[in-house]
């Protein structure tokens, strides 16, 4: 497995698990974008917003999503959420993420992610180059 561009440390509360005390899926959902944001936050001043405005788009929006949870997390365990960059396409980014608990993966996902530019009124997705270009320079 590559070394991950991003990770961030998750502990699991009662709160984010299901009558049956594992965490409820939706919640690695909200993880994924929380580690994304994250990312974006301690590589630049202002995080998204900011990188946003810079790039004159509205949001680097999720355009796909998926996962699969080959093992249980369970209420006080410790995950190391790790994000990778996996995948430039002209229009969309491709987003890794594996959860570990002691070593071993609960949760493998994807988003794929797109930055949004207002045209015509409408928003389009813009092209990823300029994206490209400073997340490559913030994780090197």
């Amino acid at each position: 497995m590559s070394t991950p561009d991003f990770s961030l440390e998750i502990e699991i509360s009662f709160g984010h698990c299901d009558p049956a005390g594992i965490v409820y899926y939706p919640n690695y959902f909200r993880w994924f974008d929380r580690c994304f944001h994250s990312f974006l936050q301690r590589r630049f001043t202002g995080g998204h917003a900011a990188l946003c405005q810079e790039l004159g788009a509205i949001g680097i929006g999720l355009m796909d999503v998926g996962a699969r949870f080959p093992a249980p997390a369970r209420d006080g365990d410790m995950m190391d959420l790790q994000l990778r960059l996996e995948d430039w396409r002209p229009k969309a980014l491709r987003l890794g993420y594996v959860g570990l608990i002691d070593g071993r993966p609960v949760i493998e996902g994807h988003e794929v992610r797109g930055l949004f530019i207002p045209h015509e009124g409408r928003l389009r997705a813009g092209e990823m180059a300029p994206l490209r270009a400073r997340l490559e320079g913030a994780v090197g």
